[in-house]
């Protein structure tokens, strides 16, 4: 298996639940993180060496990743595992899992690249890599085999972990918070180039909103890696002192907070899950991200918004990710909770639809297809 950051992580371990549940005597290893270690993964390399987004930041580190993947492959191709399972990483797995199809080595893709969003080329290279692709959306399965690439929709792991009706006061006492605490989360990204090009707009954002409501709280969980690094960022913006930093922790701030100012990307979709408002923000290297818009289909970045087809929660991306804009974006959330509950119920209304629609027998569903691969 190969999961590429946090997020990979996180579905790759709810994924290793299912199989080792069916085959018990299943060994797994590749790369990936603590998730996957705790259910008895063998890591060769950390999924943190993958965690990198946006063409130039990638060229920055091109040799090592490059360099990581001949050698896993030849160790791949030298012990021959039953399966391989790339989870999300796309512009890793998909070459990789090519060179080990073609070598007779089944491959299985877990989250269908988002060929719906953008970079639709992509669909001849899926082809050609995958043996089979788990989809996490209900949409997707018709898409691929439109293009003759078999896939099952399995539901989304996340859906089936978190509570359709989230407990806000469990999570706010297990991070010292009280009842009545106005709570934002602040979720800057878990890849070191998000944290360089978001942090500190979110935290000099943060300043502005504790200007206009002193009592506010601000909760950041912090992938421990970059922890030190949030810290500093925070002192800069000088918040540290108004921000609560949490090792890891992301479901339970979640959980806890009213509104969240988060980087666009999976977290997007655990917040929805969690029903709460939020203000969905990215910016990156600037020529990384021409490149990345021209190749946009859909006028959503945001997942809840992708999904949903509407702009449910704001989007403010690159230069429109102003900490003045971002501070008066999570100001309207948080006048709405007193002034305009209904435009929040409409919000925790549309997500608990979209929970439903998600949530299925994840486990079950994969390792049902997984074995019709290995049989076949």
């Amino acid at each position: 298996m190969v999961a590429g950051e946090t997020s990979g992580d996180l579905l790759a371990g709810l994924l290793l639940d299912g199989l080792t549940s069916r085959w018990p005597l299943m060994t797994s290893a590749g790369i990936g993180g603590p998730q996957m270690a705790r259910r008895g993964f063998q890591a060769w390399w950390p999924s943190e060496k993958l965690a990198v987004r946006g063409y130039v930041e990638v060229l920055r580190h091109y040799r090592e990743i490059v360099g990581i993947r001949k050698q896993l492959k030849a160790r791949l191709l030298a012990q021959r595992p039953d399966v391989f399972i790339g989870v999300d990483a796309p512009d890793f797995n998909l070459d990789l899992e090519a060179g080990l199809k073609a070598e007779g080595i089944r491959t299985v893709h877990f989250v269908c690249p988002s060929i719906w969003a953008w970079r639709a080329d992509r669909v001849e290279k899926i082809r050609r890599s995958v043996d089979h692709v788990l989809c996490i959306f209900p949409f997707e399965p018709a898409l691929l085999a439109a293009h003759g690439i078999a896939a099952t929709y399995v539901g989304h792991p996340l859906a089936s972990v978190i509570p359709l009706q989230p407990d806000r006061s469990a999570a706010r006492l297990a991070l010292g918070l009280r009842d009545e605490d106005t709570v934002v989360a602040i979720l800057p990204g878990s890849r070191e180039s998000e944290i360089e090009y978001l942090a500190n707009r979110f935290f000099q954002a943060a300043a502005l909103v504790k200007r206009a409501q002193p009592a506010i709280k601000f909760v950041v969980p912090a992938v421990p890696l970059l922890q030190g690094q949030i810290e500093r960022l925070a002192g800069e913006a000088g918040v540290r002192a108004d921000v609560q930093i949490v090792q890891s922790q992301s479901h339970a701030v979640l959980a806890a907070c009213d509104v969240t100012l988060i980087a666009s990307g999976t977290a997007t979709l655990e917040a929805a899950l969690f029903k709460r408002p939020m203000v969905i923000a990215y910016n990156m290297n600037w020529l990384s991200w021409q490149i990345m818009r021209r190749k946009q289909l859909q006028p959503w970045v945001g997942l809840p918004n992708i999904l949903c087809e509407q702009f449910v929660v704001p989007e403010l991306l690159q230069e429109a990710a102003t900490p003045e804009a971002l501070a008066s974006a999570l100001l309207q959330w948080l006048d709405a909770k007193s002034s305009a509950p209904d435009k929040i119920a409409v919000v925790e209304q549309r997500f608990t639809r979209l929970h439903a629609e998600l949530q299925r027998d994840t486990s079950q569903l994969a390792t049902d297809a997984i074995q019709k691969i290995l049989e076949g």
